[in-house]
């Protein structure tokens, strides 16, 4: 309780007659049990009413009424009405005794039966309207003490310092501070405003309605009591204005006033604020020096302090050798140990709190919940759900939202469906807490059909239960329904700066770049988040050159980009090659000093690996001391997909040697590296670790890889076999990968049946529909080839065109087979033919038709290779630079036989070192030679 409450409460007393008795006279006392079902008083009661001094009995019948109010003994405090109503008293005597009786019902929670003892009442006097407004402030009704206190005006009762204070007191809790201002102008005309109780009223009340500037300014024209400082010291910490409480404190101590528990308190939680921590151990000394740290108040608020300033060891100190612990003590402590991560220690106090006889209460078993919630332990939550139906506690509401919040994080959701359906009470938090749990388990479905069933029943829906449903929009890639709800929250007005970004992040991973681009457009408030969040989009959907220029935009507006947006601009740079980004970014990386994070340093290695660079993936990982296991699959990666296996195997060897385990990731790089050089021997035999030391499960994924590394060395049918041995015919990524080695060494009878797997499995994958057509038409069967065109038209599939793009400066060139968009595009092709003539000249260069999958004429065949989209990326890279730097070129699709003969032979002749990077792998051609050894 506040030190504004403790004198206000004080005041009300005092408000009451004095009571007349002296030493001499003897007052019956008795002890009231709160549990007490027992007329225990009702001898003594009769025996005072049987006195001959009435006076003395009324006297006596107050001091019982108070002290029922005092232990908030209702039934008692009833059967003492009931005899003050068969006392049958009259006049002053009874409007004192039932001012008494207003209050005592005040004070037990009993606001219903005080009205009726008011509304009875002919003749009030200022003290029962006091009493009557001070019952409806402590039971939380306090719209209707200001109404009271409106009456009183409009009666013309003479108001007093507790009328005004109590009031002030109901509009503080509603924050009306038009009538709090009134209520001053009140104070002023009625002399009162240097009464300490009604201006330190007016203080909190102007703290609570945000005008700490009028309360700054009452304080300053106060006379310096401690209440006063409280009061103003407690204001500037409710406000969060930390330092200013702070400097008043120091100010009361230089002005030699006493510090009282309040003082202490509001000081304390101050110094929460974790850059006042080295003044809360200075107030700390200030508390032992003066004595107060036996106070449970000032302990209970150190506690606290020490814990948000992460000084758990401190915390501890003090709760462990304090001997009075209330249960704000140890639920503090316990709170501080989940807040902390250390579980166990929670669990382990929360037992030592039952063995100290001291009852856990709704914020205990909260703090067990979590803790059993993040540790996944099911068994200990079900423990304390039990604990919380043995002892009533289940039916509070935020005991509820926490248990069904724990089952969720331990995936019971059938237990947590049973524990939502039994809470007799839903707030917005149950229902956002449900739909979460749905949503982030794999049942969006299930979270949207609930998001249906609130707004059936018209429950309060806030932007926390929006995100929830969004994310199941995110799980089913349901544009639909992002567009609804879309639409409904700018129906409902909760369309804030934060809704926007979020639902640019939903668009975009639901493939709606368009409308997740006008959303961040029309934004007013463009930040780091949003920037991020509309870059992701377009890195998700391959926009990466759009992603990049979003960069420059942020360095225009001078927003600086943080690690997320970092991550996404590394993933932009790799996806386009664009070295040159790449280093930029890595620059900005080295200045920021961010390059301690992991997941940076491994988006590092695979953006100079991607960016054809592999010696600069190999320097930021030998240039990391400590180094995870994502950035040891980042290397091994980054080796395979430039065909070094050989590195990429010793790499894995020496992970292995440094104790760091491998996982799925790890192995599938390194079967993908022993693909892409042929190494069959070392793929079996990791294949094999994979299971028998490492006890992992293959995916999909791993069988694919190893039938892909058959396959690549023409051991088809061994290939075949493991398919057929392993069960692995319902895998469409296994039947690709044989497909595709049967397209390369033309075996027709096992290339057929793969095919018709293929798209068995897969119906609607169009690149499905392009390999079958391209194994047939490698052996003319160009009626299977029109039919595969025709099914494909029918289900309406598109092939993806042949695409190949370099950057030259700032911009990234695109270029499509047969391309006539480019502005320079009839340069482009004067260039590639003159390459092309000199190389049929002086370096043998012969088109290979056979690679055309087209059935049309052979010189149309030698025109369509001759268009082919990485020759015109490297006929333009020769127009737009003139020095020796390598031709840096990406494509989306696997590099062609011919073109591949044609970049060797280029390579050569011009002198410069070609690096194309296709669907699979990278090709670095120096001096007619290719880094593959022609196997790809």
């Amino acid at each position: 309780m506040s030190a504004n409450a403790i004198f206000q409460n004080m005041s009300l007393f005092s408000s009451s007659p004095p009571t007349l008795a002296t030493n001499s006279q003897k007052v019956p006392t008795f002890k009231i049990s709160p549990n007490s079902q027992k007329p225990a008083i009702i001898p003594s009661l009769k025996q005072i009413c049987r006195q001959d001094n009435f006076k003395e009995s009324v006297f006596t019948l107050s001091n019982l009424i108070e002290t029922c109010a005092f232990e908030k003994a209702l039934l008692q405090g009833q059967q003492i009405h009931a005899h003050v109503l068969k006392f049958g008293l009259s006049g002053d005597d009874s409007v004192f005794l039932n001012t008494k009786i207003v209050f005592m019902y005040g004070k037990c929670g009993s606001i219903g039966d005080a009205q009726k003892v008011f509304d009875r009442m002919t003749e009030r006097t200022v003290f029962t309207w006091n009493a009557m407004i001070g019952a409806c402030v402590v039971n939380g009704v306090p719209i209707r003490a200001i109404e009271l206190y409106g009456e009183m005006r409009f009666l013309g009762v003479a108001l007093d310092a507790h009328t005004l204070s109590s009031t002030l007191k109901a509009t503080s809790q509603l924050e009306f501070l038009y009538c709090g201002s009134e209520i001053h102008g009140v104070a002023i005309r009625l002399g009162l405003i240097s009464n300490v109780f009604v201006v330190n009223s007016l203080v909190t009340m102007y703290t609570k309605c945000n005008d700490i500037g009028a309360a700054t300014l009452l304080f300053n024209g106060m006379s310096e009591d401690t209440v006063s400082w409280n009061s103003m010291i407690s204001a500037y910490t409710i406000y969060g204005m930390n330092r200013e409480a702070l400097n008043l404190f120091i100010e009361m101590l230089n002005a030699s006033v006493e510090p009282t528990t309040y003082t202490f308190v509001a000081a304390i939680q101050a110094c929460e604020e974790t850059s006042f921590g080295k003044f809360g151990i200075e107030i700390h000394a200030v508390v032992l020096k003066l004595g107060y740290s036996f106070d449970t108040y000032v302990v209970n608020a150190l506690l606290m302090m020490y814990i948000k300033n992460n000084r758990l060891d401190e915390a501890a100190k003090i709760f462990f050798h304090t001997q009075e612990k209330d249960n704000i003590s140890w639920n503090s402590m316990i709170s501080g140990y989940v807040q902390n991560g250390l579980y166990d220690e929670a669990i382990n106090l929360f037992h030592e709190m039952k063995n100290a006889g001291q009852k856990p209460d709704h914020v205990s078993l909260m703090s067990m919940l979590v803790a059993s919630g993040r540790q996944g332990n099911l068994l200990n939550g079900m423990e304390i759900h039990a604990f919380s139906l043995r002892n009533g506690l289940d039916s509070d509401l935020q005991v509820g939202n926490t248990l069904v919040d724990m089952y969720a994080k331990c995936g019971k959701l059938d237990y947590m469906d049973s524990v939502f359906g039994r809470m007799l009470n839903r707030d917005s938090v149950s229902w956002t807490t449900i739909i979460a749990a749905y949503a982030q388990n794999n049942f969006p479905w299930k979270a949207v059909q609930l998001f249906r069933e609130v707004q059936a029943e018209g429950s309060h829906v806030d932007a926390l239960m929006i995100g929830s449903v969004l994310l199941a929009c995110t799980e089913l890639r349901c544009n639909l329904l992002a567009k609804e709800i879309h639409c409904y929250v700018i129906k409902r007005g909760i369309y804030d700066p934060f809704m926007q970004k979020n639902l640019v992040s939903v668009y975009g991973d639901c493939g709606n770049v368009d409308y997740a681009n006008s959303i961040f457009r029309l934004s007013e408030v463009k930040d780091v988040v949003s920037f991020t969040s509309m870059m992701c989009s377009y890195v998700q959907n391959g926009l990466a050159n759009e992603a990049l220029g979003l960069m420059l935009c942020m360095n225009e507006m001078r927003i600086e980009a943080d690690f997320v947006a970092v991550l996404s601009m590394l993933t932009a740079a790799a996806d386009l090659s664009s070295l040159r980004k790449g280093k930029e970014i890595h620059g900005f990386l080295v200045r920021k000093g961010l390059l301690l994070q992991d997941s940076i340093r491994s988006s590092l290695i695979d953006m100079y690996a991607s960016c054809g660079t592999l010696e600069n993936s190999y320097k930021v990982f030998n240039y990391l001391k400590s180094k995870d296991p994502v950035c040891w699959t980042s290397m091994i990666n980054a080796c395979g997909l430039h065909g070094c296996g050989r590195k990429a195997i010793d790499i894995f060897t020496r992970m292995e040697k440094e104790n760091i385990h491998p996982d799925h990731i790890t192995f599938l790089a390194v079967l993908r590296a022993c693909s892409h050089a042929a190494l069959i021997e070392d793929g079996k035999r990791i294949f094999k670790i994979m299971e028998s030391k490492y006890t992992l499960e293959p995916w999909p994924e791993h069988y694919a890889c190893f039938v892909d590394l058959l396959g690549r060395a023409n051991h088809l049918e061994e290939a075949f076999q493991i398919v057929k041995t392993m069960n692995l015919e319902d895998i469409p990524v296994v039947w690709c990968a044989l497909l595709g080695a049967c397209q390369v060494y033309a075996n027709k009878e096992l290339g057929e049946i793969a095919a018709m797997k293929l798209l068995e499995l897969e119906p609607k994958n169009p690149g499905n529909y392009v390999l079958v057509s391209n194994v047939y038409a490698a052996t003319n069967r160009w009626d299977d080839v029109e039919e595969v065109r025709v099914t494909m038209k029918g289900k309406g599939l598109k092939k993806d065109p042949a695409c190949s793009w370099i950057q030259v400066g700032d911009k990234v060139h695109t270029f499509v087979a047969q391309d006539k968009s480019h502005p320079e595009c009839d340069k482009i092709y004067e260039k590639l033919a003159y390459l092309t003539e000199k190389l049929e000249k002086e370096a043998g260069y012969v088109a290979q038709t056979k690679y055309v999958l087209h059935k049309v004429e052979e010189k149309e065949k030698v025109k369509l290779l001759k268009g082919h989209s990485e020759r015109l990326a490297i006929a333009y890279s020769l127009l737009a630079s003139t020095d020796r730097n390598p031709i840096r070129i990406t494509k989306n699709l696997r590099i062609c036989s011919d073109c591949h003969t044609f970049s060797k032979l280029a390579s050569k002749y011009l002198e410069r070192e070609i690096i194309v990077r296709d669907a699979k792998r990278f090709h670095h051609f120096r001096d007619g030679i290719c880094s593959c050894g022609d196997f790809w």
